[in-house]
């Protein structure tokens, strides 16, 4: 599985363009299209050092896609799911319902669970953010299209 170019589109979206650090609404320092990694205070990037971070941050996650899910995938479905694990992280979506659900072959069930992916833990609690219910949302109906 690989992502298409309308999976791209879709994290690009919602991850939006940050070229200065900034702490996300977790708390996290992030730059370029949310990614995580080694970002401290003040770092600064171009647009073609957030184009690769985005490159490796989706080979990291389609890794763990390939390896995680056991049933056949379509494009759209592959690409919601991308979205979906970019923005949560490996170690919540491998232990997640949604990912039982989906290698029982329950895409429906599997579907459902997109929607409960909604909060952020702001000042250590769990809070629904309208950004993630309309990610969310977006994201269940292009697995839906199968």
């Amino acid at each position: 599985m690989h992502i298409s170019e309308k999976g791209l589109v879709l994290i690009k979206r919602y991850e939006g363009l940050r070229l200065k650090a900034y702490q996300c609404s977790a708390g996290r320092w992030t730059i370029g299209y949310g990614h995580t990694h080694n970002i401290r205070a003040g770092d600064v990037i171009t647009q073609q050092q957030a184009e690769a971070f985005l490159r490796e941050d989706i080979a990291q996650v389609m890794a763990l896609l390939n390896t995680q899910i056991k049933v056949p995938l379509t494009q759209n479905q592959c690409d919601a799911l991308c979205s979906l694990v970019f923005n949560i992280g490996a170690t919540a979506f491998a232990a997640s319902t949604l990912l039982k659900k989906l290698n029982f072959g329950d895409y429906s069930g599997a579907a459902a669970e997109f929607i409960k992916w909604n909060k952020a833990t702001v000042n250590d609690k769990k809070i629904p953010l309208l950004g993630l219910i309309k990610r969310r949302q977006v994201e269940k109906a292009l697995f839906e299209l199968a």
